[in-house]
């Protein structure tokens, strides 16, 4: 059994595909690199240069490695560019998708792990987000991670297809300094960069019915991240069939966009930057928490990292790039 990571050169793809290989998992990667490089994959792992969006490359790495199972990370996912170029992300997200799903089906794969978002959900007016929240994303990178998850069901259904699709919160931190986040597009890295610059850090808002007024997250390691794909790469190989599961990976705890704020700037030793608030920002929900039992008695998955772990090693990736 070999698993093709797509996108397993990126961020995230790169520590499944870390987490993956160390555990034994016969890999390759097949990533177009316009976010991904080379040097985050493990010695000796196979990478193939290339889209989801070419069916003829698929066809032959899914002949020529004899893939039995893909982990589907390859995607467009910043939420601003989205509204800004939907057909863009339609494209990228959806019709790559369906491309790699109509690719696989037709060379007998029959296990697959989806990449899906909590931004399915929208503005949940829930404290807990379940698997069983309605979804109704609020912008077209949200739209299509939902539609990826009913092409993923879809093809289950008719095409005996065994899959999990695995809605993650807000992900931080980094397996060493080289795997880290090089974009600066999420709270963690847009705190760093303010304070390198001797800026104050921006809250947006603080007038939420949350405790302190700001917003709150459920901030999920990376490293946790690459283990649930493991596990359900893991489920998938033995299960004989049958098997359509959608799961949140979250820690279940909320953490305030003030009280992650103040955790970095006494990590980074910068309590002399005050943060400032300003207006809310359009689309901010206050209060998104995953509720995490589901994988639990799934997966036998469980979160291990905590908020400070991700920020200490958030810090040291950014340092190892920003010297």
């Amino acid at each position: 059994m070999t698993w093709m990571v797509t996108g397993g050169a990126g961020y995230i793809g790169a520590h499944v595909v870390h987490a993956m290989a160390a555990a034994g998992e016969p890999v390759m990667v097949l990533d177009d690199l316009s976010t991904g490089s080379a040097d985050r994959l493990p010695d000796g792992v196979d990478l193939v240069v290339g889209s989801v969006l070419d069916r003829e490359l698929l066809d032959r790495v899914l002949a020529e490695r004899e893939i039995t199972g893909v982990v589907h990370i390859a995607a467009k996912k910043q939420v601003p560019e989205s509204v800004e170029r939907p057909l863009y992300y339609y494209r990228e997200n959806v019709t790559g998708l369906q491309t790699l799903l109509e690719a696989a089906v037709a060379a007998g794969v029959d296990r697959f792990v989806f990449s899906s978002s909590a931004a399915v959900y929208g503005m949940p007016d829930v404290d807990l987000v379940t698997e069983d929240t309605p979804c109704d994303p609020i912008n077209p990178y949200g739209e299509t991670k939902l539609a990826g998850e009913w092409l993923v069901r879809a093809a289950c259904r008719a095409h005996g297809l065994r899959a999990v699709s695995l809605r993650y919160f807000n992900v931080a931190g980094a397996a060493s300094p080289e795997l880290s986040d090089a974009g600066v597009f999420n709270l963690v890295p847009m705190v760093f960069e303010r304070l390198e610059a001797d800026e104050a850090p921006r809250v947006f808002g603080d007038d939420y019915a949350t405790p302190d007024g700001t917003c709150v997250r459920d901030f999920i390691h990376v490293q946790d991240i690459a283990a649930a794909h493991l596990a359900a790469a893991r489920r998938l190989g033995g299960d004989p069939a049958g098997t359509e599961l959608t799961l949140n990976i979250g820690r279940g705890e909320g953490v305030s966009v003030m009280d992650m704020v103040e955790r970095i700037r006494k990590i980074t030793a910068r309590q002399d930057v005050e943060p400032v608030v300003g207006p809310r920002r359009a689309g901010d929900p206050a209060r998104v928490v995953a509720a995490a039992e589901r994988i639990r008695a799934e997966l036998g998955w469980s979160a291990r990292y905590g908020v400070d772990e991700m920020i200490t090693s958030a810090w040291n990736g950014w340092r190892h790039r920003h010297p």
